[in-house]
């Protein structure tokens, strides 16, 4: 009966290994660091994973506490962005959500690492927050919202680490915060105002989401929205506090006019702050979760430092952890290990049947069948007990038995789930060191090819170098070839010109000796015909003589025949004389025959030697004139030649200017050249540069074709010309690369069109009739398309000649200077004429606003004076060998920053005095006069910080300015003072009464307040809005001045 027994409780045993489970979270590696470290990865990715899914619930406490004490644990974030950065935040609204909710109790009870390791995957949150920002509802606006909450609490945070994530500081560590310095707590203030800025937008975004007319706290899709709003409300409790305590220690050390700005966001956030509270304090959600303070009914009074006592810091209180269901102590069921092992007491008992049913057939106990055998059923029954006794320990010595068996089976089994445990991690870590090196393979197979692709991509570039080389040293060969070739022909005609002067003057000479024979024989034979002709006069006058005479003779013949008889003697004596006249005359007459004779051969010889030199000077004449005839001839030989070598000369310059800009239309093609970026300011005169050349290559083709001599100015000109084009074309493509898609491809379309009106002029000029008629108005048009462009994307504030800032600024200041001096002569017109004018309140209220004025006028005036000297020690200080305008033009921001200031001071004193001048009228509003006073207060403030930016610290000048900038301020509050103090008392003056008006009047009156309440509350609005706008579009044109874009766009 006992051994079958004993078979079963050893089958009984042997079966309890199957009965046992698999250990879950193995420990038998627990003295391992790499099996500690996987096992802590792996319950951080778990905690992670729940409390950061898609369910559209709250995070649970106990995963989020998890995830902080795993950053505690590992002193630092890691673990958690490894398990982030593989769930898809981008892609699920609420999956984002969470992991924000996450992600901010960790900044604010995380290990302080956390903020530092975070900020590595700053760029990622912003670019996830841009996008989540293009959805207007939803879960996407309340990530986008929440991404940027984020994001300015880790700027904060690592801008002033001594905050410490949760906010929570004394009043000496937020002393110690602002290292004692009222500029560090100004900026702290503003940085203070941001964050809790974005703390707010959350708080509006997750209420404007939620339908309030319903109980959404309740609902699980309600709770998860506002379960963020929990670290929110802990953030602004302390914002709040901290803000109110640096507002009164500011306040204790600055004006309160120089605080204005800070008052109103304060009281704007308080307003909201004040709000938001109450109306989260009235949802039951929070109510079991967070006891929300209440702020005080009125924001703080600042300008009275004893409000301070009156602040009470808001606290919020937690409820302990165990009163929130979340809190509760649940065990998971990863983390158990069943090693429940049935005792085997019972089942012994329960078979104790099993292993004496073979005789319950036949009952041996059935004493009522056996009357009379008492003694039978006494030994019976002791017999029994002894069986029952030994029974009982023969078992009780199998459960020992079975009991130890079992504690070396859970051994045996702890060990080999040790063994399966060290298996599997040795699995994991082959199977990750597999994946790390495929990692590894796949990266060094993308640099292998990377770097093939790089050395390609060098082989290409160094090809296209020595390309570039050869080609320029073969374009250097031939324009050595050209210059060497003109300079030749320009020998060669030189000597040509020199011999076609020599020519000529002896042309000059052999006409002038032709001129002076032809001019000799000309007087020699009028000479000779001169005295031909008087000698012929003479022989006929003699002739007449001769013929008067013989008359005569003859009528005294007659008349001594007729008188003979009467007068003999007289006759004879006549007759004698006139016979010695006659001898007389005949010796005359033979003399000038003598003579004639004489002077006609005298006249053959000059006649004949006149016909010599003529034949002489024909024959010297003719060889002149063939030796001149041979020079033009060797003249127009070498000038067909020294034109052919002109337009050679000249093609070769075309052709290059044309390769020139063929290059540069291929390198806007190649995709190297998308790397290289360039500035508006070069392509502009990059474009001006090639617009002069243009404008000189008509010219002097113009020239050219008047004179083709002047060949050698042309080749310069078109080969400039081709280099400015190419540049201005590379340029362009150049500056395309670093503007906005539209502009760059029209801009691009400027570039090529310009390249192909180059080309086609070039292309005009290499032809003899097409170079008169090259135009190159094509190309102008279209260098000034790009010139318009470029002086479109350039900064607004270049556009003064760098060689004028010198004498702007003393203009500028000369300018500032005269204004105040207006003025202030103004201002004293002024008074003098309400003393005369004005009587009582009016004149008071008159004479000290304008007083005021005066006195800030002088401080003015003693600023702009201290600033010139500044600016002499800086400009003597800082230019050394330079002159004054090169200083200038140097430093060009900085001058552009001082011309800037000054007109602004000039121009908040002119508008200051006409507004005074209407208030002392009567007819402007005391606002006009302060508002004036505020931006004379931030005009000197920009004129004091350009003029100290480069001041020396040591600098007696800079003191003064520091002290006149103080007395400006001083001198601001004083006539804001004065204008609310005036203001005040001229309406007090002006009481209301209303005695006389009847009860329909009041309500009429009533009526036409409120309806004109309103109208001034919209007004109002709009006007802020629009003085936003007005605030925007001044920063931008201030940035756009100032170059700041430009820095970013360079880096």
């Amino acid at each position: 009966m006992l051994q079958p027994a004993m078979d079963r409780v050893k089958s009984s045993m042997q079966q309890v290994p199957n009965a046992i489970p698999k250990v879950i979270r193995r420990t038998g590696g627990a003295n391992s660091l790499e099996l500690e470290r996987e096992n802590f990865e792996r319950g951080q990715a778990v905690s992670i994973n729940k409390a950061i899914n898609t369910q559209e619930v709250a995070v649970k406490e106990k995963h989020a506490r998890t995830c902080i004490l795993g950053t505690h644990h590992e002193k630092g974030a890691h673990t958690f962005w490894a398990a982030v950065n593989r769930l898809p935040l981008s892609s699920n609204a609420v999956l984002c959500w969470k992991f924000c909710h996450v992600f901010h109790k960790l900044l604010r009870d995380g290990h302080p690492n956390v903020i530092k390791d975070s900020m590595r995957n700053k760029a990622d949150l912003a670019d996830m927050s841009r996008m989540w920002g293009h959805l207007s509802e939803g879960y996407g606006r309340l990530c986008s919202i929440y991404l940027k909450l984020l994001i300015t609490k880790m700027e904060f945070h690592i801008k002033n680490p001594r905050f410490p994530g949760n906010l929570q500081m004394s009043n000496r560590q937020l002393d110690e915060a602002g290292e004692n310095d009222v500029n560090n707590f100004f900026q702290l203030t503003v940085e203070m105002f941001d964050y809790l800025e974005c703390e707010l937008n959350l708080f509006l975004g997750v209420f404007n989401s939620l339908d309030m007319s319903r109980s959404v706290s309740v609902t699980a899709a309600g709770q998860c929205r506002l379960a963020p709003l929990i670290q929110v409300i802990l953030d602004c409790s302390h914002l709040y506090d901290y803000t109110v305590k640096l507002l009164f220690k500011l306040h204790s050390c600055l004006p309160a006019d120089t605080l204005q700005g800070h008052r109103d966001r304060f009281q704007e956030q308080f307003k909201k702050l004040k709000s938001l509270f109450y109306r989260s304090s009235n949802l039951q959600y929070f109510k079991r979760l967070i006891q929300i303070p209440q702020l005080p009914e009125n924001p703080p009074n600042f300008l009275r430092a004893s409000a301070l006592s009156e602040h009470i810091s808001p606290v919020v209180v937690i409820p302990a952890e165990s009163s929130s269901p979340e809190s509760e102590h649940v065990v998971e069921t990863e983390d158990l290990v069943d090693t429940d092992v049935p005792s085997l007491p019972a089942p012994s008992e329960v078979k104790f049947d099993d292993l004496f049913g073979t005789s319950a057939a036949i009952d041996p106990f059935n004493f009522n069948s056996q009357n009379g055998m008492r003694k039978d059923k006494d030994r019976l029954i002791e017999q029994l007990t002894r069986e029952i006794q030994a029974l009982k320990e023969e078992l009780e010595s199998f459960r020992l038995e079975s009991g130890r068996l079992c504690q070396a089976l859970r051994g045996r089994v702890n060990e080999l789930e040790a063994e399966l445990a060290e298996q599997s991690h040795l699995r994991l870590q082959a199977a990750g060191e597999s994946e790390f090196l495929k990692a590894e393979l796949d990266d060094l197979r993308r640099a292998r090819e990377d770097t093939e692709k790089e050395q390609r991509s060098l082989t290409e570039i160094e090809r296209k170098a020595q390309a570039n080389e050869q080609r320029y040293t073969k374009l250097k060969e031939k324009y050595t070839e050209l210059v060497q070739s003109h300079a030749e022909l320009l020998r060669k005609n030189a000597e040509v010109t020199r011999q076609m002067t020599v020519a000529r003057a002896a042309q000059d000479e052999v006409e002038e000796v032709r001129r002076e024979m032809q001019e000799k024989v000309k007087s020699a034979q009028e000479a000779a015909d001169r005295q031909e002709r008087e000698q012929v006069k003479q022989l006929q006058e003699l002739q007449r003589e001769l013929v008067s005479n013989q008359t005569e003779l003859d009528s005294l013949k007659t008349t001594m025949a007729s008188s003979q008889q009467s007068s003999s003697e007289v006759l004879g004596t006549q007759l004698v004389a006139l016979e010695s006249e006659k001898a007389e005359l005949v010796q005359t007459l033979s003399k000038v025959e003598a003579e004639l004779a004489v002077q006609g051969e005298e006249l053959q010889r000059v006649q004949s030697s006149l016909a010599t030199e003529r034949e002489s000077g024909v024959k010297t004449a003719e060889a002149l004139q063939n030796q001149l005839n041979e020079k033009e001839s060797r003249e127009q030989a070498l000038e067909s030649q020294l034109v052919a070598a002109r337009w050679s000369s000249l093609q070769g310059a075309v052709e290059e200017a044309e390769r020139i800009i063929q290059d540069s239309l291929a390198q806007i093609d190649d995709p190297a050249h998308i790397s290289c970026t360039s500035s508006a300011d070069y392509l502009a005169s990059r474009c001006q540069a090639s617009l002069v050349s243009v404008e000189r290559l008509q010219s002097v083709r113009e020239a050219f074709l008047a004179d083709n001599t002047a060949v050698l100015e042309l080749v310069r000109v078109v080969t400039q010309c081709g280099h400015l084009v190419g540049d201005t074309i590379v340029q362009g493509s150049a500056t395309s690369h670093m503007i906005p898609v539209e502009q760059a491809d029209a801009l691009s379309e400027s570039v090529k069109t310009c390249g192909s009106d180059a080309l086609a002029l070039l292309g005009q000029m290499k032809q003899r009739d097409g170079l008169a008629a090259a135009d190159g108005s094509k190309l102008r048009a279209s260098l000034e398309a790009i010139l318009t462009t470029a002086e479109k994307l350039r900064p607004r504030g270049l556009e003064l000649q760098q060689g004028e800032l010198g004498d702007l600024v003393e203009q500028e200041m000369a300018a500032t200077s005269a204004a105040v001096e207006s003025a202030a002569a103004r201002i004293e017109e002024m008074l003098n004429k309400s003393r005369a004018v004005d009587t009582g309140i009016k004149m008071e209220v008159n004479e000290r606003i304008l007083a005021s004025c005066t006195e800030l006028m002088q401080a003015i005036k003693e600023l702009i004076l201290s600033s010139k000297d500044l600016q002499k020690d800086i400009v003597e200080s800082g230019r050394g060998a330079a002159s004054m305008k090169e200083f200038y033009a140097k430093n060009s921001r900085w001058t552009e920053g001082l011309i800037s200031a000054s007109k602004a001071v000039g121009w908040g004193a002119t508008v200051m005095v006409d507004a005074a001048d209407m208030v002392v009228q009567g007819k402007g509003k005391f606002e006009e006069l302060m508002v004036c006073s505020h931006e004379i207060a931030a005009s000197t403030a920009q004129l004091v910080a350009a003029s100290k930016v480069k001041a020396d610290k040591d600098s007696a000048n800079l003191h003064r300015l520091q002290q006149a900038s103080r007395g400006v301020t001083q001198a601001t509050a004083a006539v804001v003072a004065s204008t609310k103090s005036g203001k005040s008392q001229i309406e007090d003056t002006e009481t209301m009464d209303f005695s006389s008006m009847t009860l329909t009047q009041i309500k009429r009156q009533e009526m036409d307040a409120q309806v004109l309440v309103l109208e001034l509350e919209t007004r109002l609005q709009k006007e802020r809005e629009r003085l936003g706008e007005l605030r925007k579009k001044h920063y931008e044109l201030a940035g756009v001045a100032e170059g700041w874009g430009e820095e970013e766009e360079g880096t």
